[in-house]
């Protein structure tokens, strides 16, 4: 019998294959097409203290191997997502871990403190990759100080695991991610989306309404991978990998490189059946390849 569970900061995942925040919703849509009991764990929608109606369209466009989105985190705010979303949540079997988003380190704070003990939450990850508001709009995970401050303040106000979600958008992920180590995090996850834009040449404005956004999907693969090797060299953490995986061999390839467990983002926008295949495809793997335990691949990476 090929085990697939694994652990990361104290969250028993049945399998290593996560959706990641902002490509799922709250799990709502994909309940429709299969059942969410086959996933190890859901990452919701970025969640801030209040309500938010994101940027203004056009804020979603397709690139060559992969996607733009400017969403500007739409969601319905903390007390909604722990009166409504949690509790429909709780029907599954699947760890839950919700993705918080601040604008301020009290903001954040203030969020993971309501989230605290709220049944069904087991982690909470935590999006460093949102512009500071008070300190001139630098992303706070772009510096370590932040970063890590933000971490720091978020570890004070809950007893919940604290995962911190690295942004490629910096010369160096592995000084932001001894940082946020140093102050608490139980885990990272990492990549989150690398900036990028596109221009309608016959227009000759942006094709965004905001300019510029996040570029996903498999074309930043090989950045993800990258990172995700150079912090397993630097962390004693666990790593969620993420970035472009859309096949069993895609999660292989970032278990090898020092990832724990998994998380499909774009993958769900172009084909929502992505996470159960790839769940079925890596324990195909594991069998053909006779390997009896997914967590033997784990940092297996032979350089």
């Amino acid at each position: 019998m090929t085990n697939l569970a694994v652990e990361v900061a104290g969250i028993k995942l049945k399998n290593p294959v996560l959706t990641a925040s902002g490509t799922f919703g709250f799990g709502r849509e994909f309940a429709e097409l299969y059942d969410l009991n086959l996933l190890g764990g859901v990452m919701v929608k970025g969640t801030t203290l209040n309500p938010r109606l994101g940027n203004p369209p056009p804020r979603i466009a397709e690139t060559p191997a992969g996607m733009l989105n400017s969403v500007g985190l739409q969601n319905p705010g903390v007390d909604y997502v722990i009166r409504e979303e949690i509790p429909w949540l709780r029907q599954f079997d699947v760890a839950v871990i919700v993705n918080v988003s601040g604008h301020s380190f009290d903001e954040y704070a203030e969020i993971a403190a309501r989230l605290d003990g709220v049944p069904g939450v087991d982690g909470l990850e935590i999006n460093i990759s949102c512009p500071n508001v008070k300190g001139g709009g630098m992303a706070f995970g772009t510096d370590p100080k932040m970063a890590a401050e933000v971490i720091k303040r978020v570890r004070s106000r809950t007893q919940l695991p604290v995962i911190a979600k690295l942004s490629p958008n910096v010369t160096d992920i592995t000084e932001i991610a001894r940082a946020v180590e140093a102050e608490g995090a139980d885990a990272v996850s990492l990549i989150n989306t690398v900036l990028g834009m596109a221009i309608d040449i016959k227009t000759r404005r942006p094709v965004l309404a905001n300019i510029v956004g996040g570029l996903s999907g498999p074309a930043i693969k090989p950045i993800a991978l990258r990172m995700v090797w150079q912090v397993a060299q630097t962390v004693n953490i666990p790593i969620i990998g993420m970035g472009g995986i859309t096949t069993a061999e895609d999660a292989v390839e970032f278990l090898l490189a020092g990832a724990t467990a998994v998380a499909i983002g774009a993958g769900n926008f172009c084909n929502p059946m992505t996470a159960p295949e790839v769940i079925k495809g890596l324990k195909n793997w594991l069998s053909q390849e006779k390997i009896d335990d997914v967590r033997e691949l784990i940092g297996g990476l032979k350089t």
